[in-house]
């Protein structure tokens, strides 16, 4: 089911906290989020707290009582965290797992010995699709930039014609593919199955990452033909570590997660018997708590113990992993208290009334709901998760494919042209060494080319599944 119905109304969160009109229901939603793109592009403030204020300031414009407003906010907070948030734990311990021990490079080393020159940007986005899988893209583009500029230089390559295959690699991950932030918490807002999701997020990532990679670096390459700064091309260490886990061993355990959930989705299609013992074996195995901790586990052994890792590096090595993941829960947290207020003050409802009539695509309508926050606020995970709570009624009468597609739709959505209010815009800006005009015509437009071929993927999907 792709359209808009009366049933999919009736599934709309019913008894906001304000008796607010539409007209200031949306002037309310445009206030709150002027506040926050003002507090994180203006004032430098962390995106934590800008998403608490213009969640409040949202709140007191719909003419919510504060009592009300926190409650919703703190409620969504809590709920988002208690969803995704060991799984951003478990993944941020493989990803740093993954880069400590060296298993990073030898996926890197193995694939770029293999390919020549005209095969590289297709080996570039093998890897970045490969690395991106148990990492952040912020992680992945520390992890792959230097690669990235190393290639560019070594092949006398064009920086665009390595980078953007690099970068669409990772984005496309980070959007639709779980066990990412984004993807996961859409999954749990809307109600979706996380294995269906994922096995459709493949299917559409592959050719997407082709077009939006080496196709369109073709492009950007005439664009904005640039060298790699000499001043950022990273010099070998002068310490590499006595031996590194196999090229097998490092694919198979990120492949891990993934084959495990992918297994339970395909049980539950096949056998579709709750009473079945080995579809509750593949629910328990396939869950992404159990998929993820498992392959954290055998992480330990095949990258760790391999790169000949003893307890104690273990340990701080697991230590330093989380670390870095508290901005990122605070920010995943705060995005779903935002998502919460939109829609405990009603503006999931005014959404639906407006849209009612219209022979709109549920699917795309979620998109643009999505690319509308995205341009907004700059934050692919704010919006993931706040047009996954605004969208969640949509999926009331949908089959598990199409509440899946949903669920990609608001992904193809959220990676819509990112510009100057997102901190990758500026990360990708710096490593590059591009100005801002530069990275309008590149990164922009490939985060564009991403999010619309993406979405042209999820809707042929939904004619035929």
């Amino acid at each position: 089911m792709s359209t808009l119905s009366v049933e999919m109304l009736a599934a709309a969160p019913a008894g906001p906290i304000t008796s607010a009109g539409h007209a200031q229901l949306g002037i309310a939603v445009l206030v709150g989020i002027a506040v926050i793109v003002l507090l994180i592009t203006r004032l430098k403030l962390h995106a934590f707290l800008a998403l608490t204020i213009g969640s409040l300031v949202l709140g007191a414009a719909a003419g919510a009582p504060l009592d009300k407003a926190i409650t919703s906010f703190t409620t969504g907070l809590g709920s988002t965290v208690a969803g995704v948030g060991v799984l951003i734990a478990l993944g941020a311990i493989l990803g740093k797992l993954l880069a400590d021990s060296g298993g990073a490079d030898q996926i890197v080393d193995t694939i770029l010995a293999r390919a020549g020159n005209k095969a590289m940007p297709w080996a570039i986005v093998l890897i970045a699709g490969i690395i991106g899988l148990p990492l952040f893209f912020e992680v992945g583009i520390v992890l792959l930039i230097p690669v990235v500029l190393l290639v560019a230089k070594r092949g006398n390559f064009s920086l665009m014609r390595i980078g953007i295959p690099a970068l669409a690699g990772l984005s496309v991950m980070h959007g639709l593919v779980p066990p990412h932030p984004g993807p996961l918490a859409a999954i749990d807002a809307i109600g979706a199955n996380l294995g269906v999701t994922l096995a459709l997020g493949v299917l559409i990532a592959v050719p997407t990452a082709v077009i939006a990679g080496p196709l369109f670096s073709r492009v950007a390459a005439r664009w904005v033909d640039i060298a790699p700064p000499e001043k950022l091309i990273p010099q070998r260490p002068s310490e590499e570590l006595e031996r590194r886990p196999s090229f097998v061993a490092t694919v198979c355990t990120v492949m891990l997660p993934v084959v495990l959930m992918l297994a339970k989705a395909l049980v539950d299609i096949v056998v579709d018997d709750p009473k079945d013992h080995v579809q509750r074996v593949t629910d328990v195995v396939g869950s992404p708590l159990i998929a993820l901790l498992a392959a954290v586990l055998v992480g330990l052994f095949t990258l760790g113990r391999a790169a000949g890792f003893g307890r104690d590096r273990l340990a701080a090595t697991v230590e330093k992993s989380l670390v870095p993941i508290a901005g990122i829960l605070l920010i995943v947290g705060a995005g779903g208290g935002f998502k919460q207020t939109l829609i405990d003050v009603g503006v999931g409802r005014m959404i639906l009334d407006f849209s009612k009539d219209w022979s709109v695509s549920a699917l795309l309508l979620a998109w643009l709901i999505a690319v509308g926050i995205r341009l907004a606020t700059g934050s692919a995970t704010v919006a993931t998760i706040s047009a996954a709570g605004l969208v969640a009624p949509l999926a009331a009468d949908m089959s598990t494919t199409h509440a899946a597609l949903l669920v990609l739709a608001v992904g193809a959505g959220s990676l819509f042209f990112s510009h100057v209010n997102d901190a990758g815009f500026w990360m990708v800006k710096e490593y590059f060494g591009m100005d801002v005009g530069q990275t309008l015509k590149t990164w922009s437009l490939m985060e564009t080319v991403i999010s619309v071929v993406s979405l042209g993927f999820v809707m042929l999907l939904s004619m035929v599944v």
